[in-house]
C-alpha cells in the first residue's frame, strides 16, 4: 500500500499514528531499546535498517496508491525480537515517505499495516514454534524463516485489503480482484528471502540472530 495518491480521512490518519505513538510507548517502557546503546548492536541494527530501506525503494504497483514491495519485517524481527524489528522496518518506511513514495499523513497507517502487524505475526509465531515443537535447526529455518515470511505478507494482504475497503479508497471487490491476490504471490519472494538470510546467519553468524541459539538448535542434534 503506497499511499502518496490516497486520501484517508483524518480519523484513519490519526487512529494510525495513534496507534504508533502507544506502540513506541511500551517499547520504550520496556527497555525494548536499550541494546541499541552498545555500538556493536547499533550499527548491526543501522544496516540491516538501511537494507530494508533499499527493499522498500523497489516496488511495483497496479493502481495509484496500491503497490507492492518486499516487507523484510520478519527478518528483522527473527535478528532482534519484536520491538527493534518493528523500529527497523519502521525506519524503512519513514525513509520511503521522506523520498516522496509514500505520504507523511497517512504514514501511521503504513507503519501499523506493513512493519508492526509482520513483526508481531512472526514474533508471537516464533514464540509458538519455540513452545509447541522440537528445537532443531531446520525447524526454526524452515517454520519461522520460510513459512513465517510468507505467512506474515499474507496477514499485510488481508489487513490492508480491509484497511483500504474500509477506508473507502477503493472498492473491496476491485482490491480482491487487482490488489489482494498480488500479496500471495509476493509472500514466495518474501519468503525465500526471508528463509535464505537466516539460514545464512544462523550458520555463519548465529550472533546476529537474538531469537536463535545454536547450543539449542544445532549442539547435540
Amino acid at each position: 500500500m503506497n499511499n502518496e495518491l490516497l486520501v484517508f480521512a483524518d480519523g484513519w490518519n490519526t487512529l494510525g499514528w495513534l496507534g504508533v505513538l502507544v506502540l513506541g510507548w511500551f517499547g520504550w517502557r520496556a527497555g525494548a531499546f536499550l541494546q541499541l546503546k552498545d555500538n556493536a548492536r547499533l550499527n548491526l541494527f543501522l544496516g540491516v535498517a538501511v537494507a530494508l530501506m533499499v527493499m522498500w525503494q523497489i516496488r511495483t504497483g497496479v493502481r495509484p496508491g496500491l503497490s507492492f514491495h518486499l516487507l523484510g519485517a520478519s527478518m528483522a524481527t527473527l535478528m532482534f525480537g519484536f520491538w527493534r524489528g518493528w523500529l527497523a522496518a519502521s525506519i524503512a518506511a519513514v525513509a520511503t515517505a521522506l523520498a516522496g513514495k509514500s505520504g507523511l499523513p497517512a504514514l501511521g497507517i503504513e507503519i501499523m499495516v506493513f512493519c508492526a502487524l509482520p513483526a508481531a505475526f512472526t514474533w508471537h509465531l516464533y514464540k509458538l514454534v519455540d513452545h509447541k515443537l522440537p528445537n532443531h535447526f531446520f525447524i526454526y529455518v524452515l517454520v519461522n524463516g520460510f513459512f513465517g515470511g510468507a505467512l506474515a505478507v499474507v496477514s499485510v494482504a488481508l489487513a490492508s485489503t480491509l484497511v483500504l475497503s474500509l477506508s473507502g479508497a477503493y472498492p473491496s471487490g476491485y482490491l480482491l480482484e487487482h490488489y489482494t491476490p498480488y500479496f500471495f504471490l509476493l509472500s514466495w519472494s518474501e519468503a525465500f528471502t526471508t528463509g535464505m538470510v537466516v539460514t545464512l546467519l544462523a550458520v555463519y553468524r548465529p550472533d546476529w540472530l537474538e531469537t536463535f541459539d545454536d547450543s539449542r538448535y544445532i549442539k547435540n542434534k
